[in-house]
């Protein structure tokens, strides 16, 4: 597992630290701060291997380093110092063989994965070359390349042939399922062009029918492409331990960014727990332990979080771009993580420093113009009711801020008892009627 990550001069902050925790690590903060950047690095400290492109360090900096720590089979944990080779442009690590982080696993926000297997990828003097890891553009994973079938393909071997690798399919994709009402299930096996020779897999949807996965919805390609990759990724690595005389690895780290990217509400609802319960399923026979490391913007996702967060085996880090002596810095903190109780709450939580839950800008300028006539007893009462007659147009009737501004809008006189707040149109509509 990944314990430790630590930055000097490289990325956007002087200095960044991390120590994460065995289990569930989630990662807040605003676009462009470095969620995505911290995935990159940690992937690095674990493989060796750069997923996207080379970080590079602060301009001018005089040593940038990177400083990382991961357990392995056997006490100590490994520990190992990168500074910056700027003639060379790359970060030196010790030579020799490194120690195995375990089965690493990186889902990128546009699509792309990647593998690190330490039965595949793993260097030894005497194996012939293999590649250094699996890498995966969003068009790969979907049609494969020389190093994998793809999930077209494979879902479709695997379910003519009734392969362990399909029921294991099907058991994940329930798993992540939007909802117990919309299962995720495999229809059957489609031709969808004259001239295209492959069956294509599809979901069975709950409208009755059989969609192919390819003309599925952004969510749902999301969602499959995970649990097809997380189905290769173990299935493969557990085929190539028995072809090795090995046994499977004992820790699994799964990185993910974005983990909301492109799901319904309700499905951001059940993301976490969900992907925790499948890596259970798919390592549980074999002892393995997982750790989860996932950027979010979402307010959903930490609500989701809440029933499954435990101060022994999760951490929560937050990213801000604060005023300090120096100019403004991205500072990233290890936050308590106290639950919030709904999505709402958490919007106006310091992950997301929103000042309302989710409401307008512009009626969230509206709302302070009139908090400022709610504590100045001698505003007037003409302005008053034109600012009462703007909030009606905006705001629903069953808005809680109607309670506060009825109540002092009657004791000052703005407003009439009969008419503090707005009726809705049925009520309108009877109204009328009886008239």
């Amino acid at each position: 597992m990944l314990e430790l990550l630590k930055l000097k001069d490289v990325g956007p902050a002087p200095t960044m630290e991390m120590e994460l925790a065995r289990r569930l690590n989630l990662i807040t903060g605003d676009n462009g701060l470095g969620k995505s950047f911290l995935l990159d690095v940690a992937w690095w400290a674990l493989t060796r291997t750069w997923a996207r492109q080379l970080v590079l360090p602060t301009a001018n900096a005089a040593r940038p380093t990177i400083t990382y720590r991961y357990t392995k089979a056997r006490d100590p944990a490994y520990s190992s110092n990168s500074t910056f080779n700027r003639k060379q442009e790359r970060w030196p690590v010790t030579a020799g063989r490194p120690a195995i982080p375990g089965l690493v696993l990186y889902a990128q926000v546009d699509g792309g994965f990647s593998v690190w297997d330490p039965a595949r990828n793993y260097w030894k003097k005497d194996s012939p070359d293999r590649p250094a890891s699996y890498s995966f553009t969003a068009s790969e994973v979907w049609d494969g390349n020389p190093l994998c079938e793809g999930l077209v393909r494979d879902w479709a071997s695997w379910q003519r042939e009734g392969a362990l690798a399909f029921a294991e399919l099907k058991r994940v994709l329930d798993v992540l399922s939007p909802s117990d009402d919309e299962p995720l299930r495999p229809g059957s096996l489609v031709k969808i062009s004259v001239d295209d020779p492959k069956r294509y897999p599809t979901l069975a949807m709950p409208y009755g029918q059989d969609v192919p996965v390819i003309h599925a919805s952004a969510g749902m390609r999301r969602i499959i492409a995970l649990a097809y990759l997380l189905v290769w990724a173990w299935h493969e690595h557990i085929a190539a331990t028995e072809l090795l005389g090995d046994t499977p690895t004992s820790e699994v780290i799964f990185l993910i960014d974005e983990i909301e990217a492109h799901l319904h509400p309700k499905w951001q609802l059940r993301i976490i727990p969900a992907l925790l319960a499948v890596m259970d399923k798919l390592t549980g026979k074999h002892g393995s332990r997982v750790q989860l490391i996932a950027a979010t913007h979402s307010p959903l996702v930490l609500a989701s979080a809440e029933p499954q967060f435990r101060s022994s085996t999760d951490a929560w880090f937050d990213m801000d771009l604060e005023q300090t002596s120096e100019g403004k810095q991205v500072i990233l903190r290890n936050r308590t993580f106290s639950p919030q109780g709904t999505a709402g709450r958490w919007l106006t939580s310091v992950a997301f420093d929103l000042r309302s839950e989710g409401r307008a800008p512009e009626i969230e300028k509206l709302l302070e113009q009139a908090t400022q006539v709610l504590s100045n007893e001698r505003f007037d009462r003409d302005q008053a009711r034109k600012l009462d007659k703007t909030l009606r147009k905006v705001l629903g009737d069953t808005d809680p801020f109607w309670t506060r501004w009825r109540f002092v809008g009657e004791q000052r006189g703005w407003l009439h008892p009969d008419a503090t707040r707005p009726a809705s149109r049925s009520g309108t509509k009877k109204a009328r009627r009886r008239r």
